[in-house]
């Protein structure tokens, strides 16, 4: 990897590291995505020779060795990078969707456990494809399943792939996906839905636009929804994803179209939720219709001071006692 570091003494900001290579790889996967959604049907013929021009220089940078590399080390980096090709290279299969499955199945499975294989996928144009999948007239459903899970595995700890996933109108897509009639699969439709938004909603610049989607309404109904009808896991999903999109303002006023305020004032008291209620609460107190919506709860003010009785975590009295308080400012309480 090629390292250039500049300081005060050449008149150059100090201690700036400027990464050359990881900047040539993100302009790469930055044209990926800029046409929109899956397989490349709009400007082919174009298209298709910058593609191929694009790979050919993507594999070169990908297969320079790095200085503390060994030739059998550059040997497997090769080796590894022909397979995720082969993989990505499956999702472009339009005449055989059952090739195509195979590709996404295979992206989660690689990108579970593996840092290096998610950004190498994106970087060979994954993505596009696999959001567009999720508009699959499958009526198993299972190409949109797969497409879920392997967008799922993407985002995870990866903040370029979140925002590269959104970027290609993902987002949207999944609405639509939990909206349409989907029979005996629609809880398992809408779990991977609501991983999704907790995984995305974690990058501040996706909040917003995950905000203004719609999504907030489908996440407050997953958490009230019945012990019968969805998983423990989903709602924990559901409220950590709450949570998450409670951290920007613009937010606010969408969780407050909702019922979302009296029902976590009702599970409050909830130990496995408690403390994550408090935190989504101390967000909403800081925006001035958020006080509002709050002080509109029956017994909410006594039902935040019973949180000294119930715990002695430290946290959770000072996060009620916040509340309570209206970030300063003396909530009027109804």
């Amino acid at each position: 990897m090629a390292w250039r570091t500049t300081s005060k003494c050449d008149g150059k900001d100090a201690g700036s590291v400027v990464l050359e290579r990881p900047l040539k790889l993100w302009s790469l996967i930055i044209d990926r995505v800029r046409c929109g959604g899956g397989v490349q049907r709009p400007c082919r013929k174009k298209a298709e020779a910058k593609q191929r021009s694009g790979s050919e220089k993507l594999s070169e940078l990908l297969k320079q060795p790095e200085w503390w590399e060994n030739e059998e080390e550059v040997r497997r980096k090769e080796q590894e990078l022909e397979a995720l090709k082969k993989v990505a290279k499956k999702l472009q299969q339009e005449g055989s969707m059952e090739v195509v499955l195979e590709g996404a199945a295979e992206i989660r499975r690689l990108t579970r456990d593996d840092p290096q294989a998610r950004t190498t996928l994106a970087l060979l144009g994954v993505i596009p494809p696999l959001v567009a999948l999720l508009d699959a007239q499958d009526p198993t459903f299972n190409s949109q399943i797969a497409a879920l899970y392997a967008l799922l595995n993407l985002a995870i700890t990866n903040d370029a792939n979140k925002a590269a996933i959104v970027k290609a109108g993902a987002v949207h897509k999944m609405l639509k996906l939990i909206q349409s009639p989907n029979g005996e699969h629609s809880q398992a439709i809408a779990e991977a839905v609501v991983a999704n938004f907790l995984g995305l909603s974690a990058l501040d610049s996706n909040k917003p636009i995950i905000g203004s989607s719609g999504a907030i309404p489908f996440l407050v109904e997953t958490l009230k929804g019945s012990d019968e009808t969805v998983s423990s896991q989903a709602k924990q999903d559901s409220l950590r994803a709450l949570y998450n999109l409670s951290i920007s303002p613009s937010n606010v006023f969408a969780m407050l179209e909702t019922d979302l305020i009296p029902h976590l004032f009702f599970k409050l008291g909830d130990m496995d939720m408690s403390e994550r209620i408090l935190s989504i609460l101390s967000n909403i107190v800081l925006a001035a219709q958020g006080r509002k919506g709050i002080s509109a709860v029956p017994d909410a003010f006594p039902i935040l001071i019973d949180v000294f009785n119930w715990t002695d975590s430290p946290g959770c009295q000072e996060k009620a006692s916040y509340i309570s308080n209206g970030d300063g400012s003396q909530i009027i309480w109804r």
